[in-house]
């Protein structure tokens, strides 16, 4: 009865006691599941962008952004919108133009088209994100050059042209993008010069070569983003050299390229190429992309020993083929002399002489990586330009490079990649050998009896030079999440470009490169 006569004031008592345990239990689930969703992910997960038949003009995906300068425990959503309230990005932003469809060179690579099912079309690069499909495992016994060397992961087919669309792919989830054109402290143009001019790269008449470039430009030149400082904040990626897009206005329709950064509206863009013009300040040499593109340091790593530890029965190496009618006396010298080498087990080689077949040959990452980590030196002689790819295929196999004219170097070309951190110019730091081509021709100086001088001791340091540059010139897999702590060309080229915009902004007259240095003009040899 007691009980009874007081039960409305304890079913009062009750009532408010569950409410309370009730609200304690919810919050902290809440809190459980909140410290949970922004946990870093597993170690084995990876945040992988869509493959899309359009990507050079599709949104901003919603992905993890990966900020290198903070803990790895901490992840956030990379967009546009979001990343203008980050703290760490202040000065660091980047607003990416949208470029409209009718100048999407990508807008007929989709799945069932002719051309996406051509090899030998431009959209055979977009696969996988531009860095082209995955090396499987070895076939073989190895007879045919192929090794297995090259691991099962983080290896690609990855066409020289295809930086363009890596690079947008790795822009699209870049931590710092903004669409507050005010804010930014560049604008990148995702537009493709070079798969433009890969149409009718050569033989066709100059209004066909240069139309389509001179229409963007004037687009591009129309844009709010192009008033305030008439384009010198802008800057894209044009995946050839620089000379293919400096032909020289009224010139012969037989010839090739086009005149993309002869045009005024191109004059203040900052464009990356594969080989830069040393006279011009606005366009900056980035390394060709190798076929390695690691998702994680780990690796890079376990590539670096492995290149390392690689056996190396040959002396040097070379890879390439011949001109017509002599064009290069430097190149077609270096050709004879690795092929009589060759017999004497002194010399390897890989032939891309012979039409089709030489050219699929070429094209074959096994061959050349097991070709480059079997030698001590990689003979690098000019092609049609300076700067060649199988100058980074060597770096990458921790194969020295020999050089033969000094534009070809990496230190003359690949100004913001090739400096060792923390490291000066006058510090002791051979990698590299350069040979001069006319006393090469001339026959004062015999490569292989030169490149036989160095020890064994001096061979080893400079090839552990070499390995240690690779990071710097690798292009980490645009599509995952990196796991580590490891900078590489995109963080180079993101950093120097935003350095070097931030002087433009603050009224610099950038003459040379950015870096205040004068021309180094023994760099323009005379020798062929």
């Amino acid at each position: 009865m007691h009980i009874d006569a007081h039960y409305p004031k304890c079913f009062v008592y009750y009532l408010i006691l569950g409410s309370w345990l009730l609200s304690c239990l919810l919050h902290f689930e809440y809190f459980h599941l909140s410290r949970s969703s922004f946990a870093a992910p597993r170690s084995a997960a990876l945040i992988v962008l869509p493959i899309a038949p359009d990507a050079s003009f599709l949104p901003t995906p919603t992905v993890e952004a990966y900020n290198r300068q903070r803990s790895t425990s901490s992840s956030v959503v990379a967009s546009p919108s979001q990343s203008s309230s980050q703290p760490w990005c202040e000065g660091r932003y980047v607003f990416m133009l949208d470029v409209p469809s009718r100048f999407d060179m990508l807008r007929d690579c989709v799945a069932g088209s002719p051309l996406f099912d051509d090899m030998w079309s431009w959209c055979a690069i977009t696969v996988n994100a531009g860095l082209g499909p995955k090396i499987g495992p070895v076939a073989g016994n190895g007879s045919d050059g192929d090794t297995d060397i090259i691991p099962s992961t983080g290896w690609y087919s990855t066409d020289q042209y295809s930086l363009e669309v890596i690079f947008h792919n790795w822009m699209r989830r870049y931590e710092c993008l903004t669409d507050d054109q005010t804010a930014a402290t560049a604008v990148y143009v995702p537009y493709y010069p070079a798969l433009e001019l890969h149409q009718h790269l050569c033989g066709f008449n100059t209004t066909v070569r240069d139309g389509p470039s001179e229409a963007f430009l004037r687009w591009l030149s129309s844009q709010p983003t192009w008033a305030a400082l008439g384009g010198r904040d802008h800057f894209m990626v044009a995946a050839k050299t620089t000379w293919m897009f400096r032909r020289e206005p009224g010139g012969r329709d037989e010839g090739c390229g086009n005149n993309f950064l002869g045009q005024p509206e191109a004059r203040n863009i900052t464009v990356l190429t594969y080989e830069s013009n040393i006279w011009a300040p606005r366009d900056i040499a980035v390394p060709y992309p190798s076929y390695f593109h690691p998702s994680s340091a780990g690796e890079v790593v376990a590539w670096q020993a492995r290149a390392r530890a690689a056996p190396r029965p040959f002396l040097y190496a070379f890879a390439g083929a011949r001109r017509i009618k002599g064009q290069l006396a430097i190149r077609d010298r270096v050709f004879d002399v690795c092929e009589a080498a060759a017999r004497r087990g002194r010399c390897g080689m890989v032939d891309c002489s012979h039409g089709l077949e030489g050219s699929i040959t070429c094209r074959s990452p096994r061959k050349l990586v097991s070709l480059f980590t079997s030698a001590r030196f990689c003979l690098q002689p000019r092609g049609d330009s300076f700067a060649r790819r199988s100058s980074i295929d060597s770096v990458m196999a921790g194969c020295i490079p020999v050089f033969f004219h000094r534009p070809s170097t990496l230190k003359a070309q690949y100004r913001w990649h090739e400096p060792e951190p923390g490291r000066t110019n006058s510090d002791d730091r051979r990698y590299y050998v350069l040979i001069d081509s006319n006393d090469v021709l001339e026959g004062r100086v015999d490569i292989e009896e030169e490149l036989s001088r160095y020890t064994d001791d001096e061979v080893t340091a400079m090839r552990e030079e070499v390995i240690k540059m690779i990071p710097r010139f690798l292009y980490k897999d645009p599509r995952v999440r990196f796991e580590g702590d490891m900078r590489d060309a995109f963080d180079i080229i993101i950093d120097e470009m935003i350095a070097r915009m931030r002087r433009i902004k603050n009224g610099e007259q950038l003459i040379w490169k950015g870096d205040g240095e004068d021309r180094d003009e023994d760099l323009i040899a005379s020798d062929s």
